[in-house]
């Protein structure tokens, strides 16, 4: 066969290949190049003398796509797996912090009882150290139960209060 001058792009064509493998393929074969009026580069080129079988079309875009559909697929699933553990934890959550609010509340109620029931000791202490100071020989039996009464009621509501 006759020598031909192609373009890259017109050796691709006849050969089945990209002007970029057209291109390697011309380099590699040192096959010799110049440049047309338009600036194009022009290779000389025997087709009859190159023994190129184009290789088989991959399929890396299908196989790079069906890869990236089953990665896809997964990071799905995670993401429903992670967000059903996550509305698992806030429910989890809500209750605790419902319950520190209950126990809470019991705690300033104990407190507030405490208080109560250590003003009532204070008054009740007062009450004994008046009593006894006022208390004397000529105390009789019935006076001194009559205080205890009523020591013992102020005890009664006291109590009472801080628990109510």
């Amino acid at each position: 066969m006759p020598i031909e001058t192609l373009t890259y792009s017109a050796l691709g064509a006849r050969l089945r290949i990209s002007a970029q493998a057209a291109r390697s393929l011309a380099k590699r074969l040192g096959l010799p190049r110049s440049v047309s009026d338009d600036g194009k580069a022009l290779v000389s080129v025997d087709l009859a003398e190159i023994r190129h079988a184009p290789r088989p079309g991959r399929r890396r875009g299908a196989d790079k796509a069906a890869s990236l559909k089953a990665k896809i697929a997964g990071l799905e699933a995670n993401i429903a797996r992670l967000e059903l553990a996550a509305a698992g934890h806030r429910a989890d959550f809500e209750h605790e912090r419902e319950r520190a609010d209950r126990l809470l509340i019991e705690l300033l109620q104990a407190n507030t009882e405490t208080t109560a029931a250590k003003e009532a000791a204070a008054r009740l202490e007062g009450a004994l150290r008046t009593s006894s100071r006022h208390a004397g020989p000529a105390d009789s039996p019935a006076q001194a139960q009559h205080r205890l009464g009523r020591l013992a009621a102020d005890l009664v509501a006291g109590d009472r209060k801080a628990s109510g």
